[in-house]
């Protein structure tokens, strides 16, 4: 199975479509792929560990939380990430994370688009034999 996909829908944003066997592994597919946007992914090194938290009263919410929670790590601290081990509580809607990355080295890490925030444009959650989310980036 993919991990994700870029769609070509709107030519001043980036737009991805993640899928996951779970929400824990859409979530991180999710974030995975908003990474590669800004970033080849397969350069980052697992050097640095965060926690990450989120809240919502919806899985889109959730999912909006956690993309723009992982952006203030990129904007605040310089890092990127590229491992993301997710636990989702459906129940109540609340997001723990852990994630791994390491400091942007323009020297090292080939750079691509500046991503300012996750939208909730059209936004998707679906499930069927699998998850799937589809996300539009803000650049």
């Amino acid at each position: 199975m993919k991990k994700f996909e870029f769609l070509d829908i709107t030519t001043a944003d980036a737009c991805f479509r993640a899928y996951g066997k779970n929400l824990n592994e859409l979530f991180a597919n999710s974030a995975l792929a908003m990474f590669e946007i800004m970033i080849n992914t397969k350069q980052i090194g697992l050097v640095v560990e965060k926690s990450v938290e989120a809240k919502a009263k919806d899985l889109q919410g959730l999912l909006f939380e956690w993309l723009n929670e992982l952006l203030v790590f990129y904007g605040a601290e310089n890092l990127a990430f590229s491992k993301f081990e997710v636990k989702i509580d459906e129940k109540n809607l609340e997001l723990k994370a852990k994630v791994w990355g390491e400091k942007i080295n323009p020297e090292k890490h080939e750079t691509k688009a500046e991503v300012k925030a996750a939208t909730y444009h059209r936004m998707e959650i679906k499930k069927n034999k699998e998850w799937k989310a589809q996300v539009i980036i803000d650049i």
